[in-house]
């Protein structure tokens, strides 16, 4: 099983690219929000893949992070959506937009994707509304990779000094997982916990994880 390629990019599309790896070209079929984001030719990226098997061809699909190659997996699961139709709902909403679409419902955010009929969208929502969380719950543990690094560079002796930087912000894919394992944990079903943190991130100022948790709540207390 191939689950990485790290290399130097030979010819870029916008539904593949061919990345050289010591003198052998593999091709890696991606999504046009992915194509979009690669390096120019002749630079080096990497990309986490996932090799689909038939009896006449074997096709590399290559995904930025683990966690768009768990939903490929999982958009995989629901009979009708093959790999490419996977890659093609992934490359319309991105990795959250498939979460918050799973969690919501909303079918017809499902169904913008090329290919995808409103019956299939609506056969992905009704199949996966259950199991959309635990992908969701990965998404603070999973790396996402921002390159190949197979050349060791030594720092300088006496680094010349920088100016303090303020810590970046964590990204709300992290804060999503853990607001959804603490709702979880608070004995909210999966599906109904997912539905209020997609709702909930909608809010600009759920800014953290305990702000997030805190609107989810207030949208899953019962109305008077």
């Amino acid at each position: 099983m191939i689950g990485r390629i790290a290399g130097v990019i030979l010819h870029r599309a916008m539904d593949h690219v061919l990345i050289d790896v010591r003198g052998v070209g593999y091709i890696v079929h991606v999504s046009p929000r992915t194509a979009s984001n690669l390096p120019p030719v002749g630079e080096a990226c990497a990309l986490y893949t996932e090799l689909v098997v038939r009896e006449d061809l074997l096709q590399l699909f290559g995904f930025p992070s683990l966690i768009e190659k768990e939903w490929h997996l999982l958009l995989t699961s629901v009979q009708g959506i093959g790999a490419k139709a996977a890659l093609a709902i992934l490359g319309t909403l991105g990795p959250e937009g498939v979460s918050r679409a799973l969690a919501l419902g909303d079918w017809a955010a499902i169904k913008a994707a090329p290919g995808v009929g409103p019956k299939l969208a609506q056969r992905v929502v009704m199949e996966l509304k259950d199991k959309a969380p635990s992908v969701m719950a990965m998404g603070g543990a999973l790396t996402i990779d921002t390159g190949p690094a197979d050349d060791v560079i030594e720092a300088p002796e006496k680094p010349a000094a920088k100016p303090a930087k303020r810590p970046a912000p964590a990204p709300k894919t992290n804060f999503t997982a853990e607001a959804l394992s603490a709702l979880t944990n608070l004995g909210y079903a999966p599906a109904e916990a997912a539905s209020a943190v997609a709702r909930a991130a909608d809010d600009p100022a759920a800014t953290d994880t305990a702000k997030l948790i805190r609107t989810a709540l207030r949208l899953l207390a019962p109305k008077d």
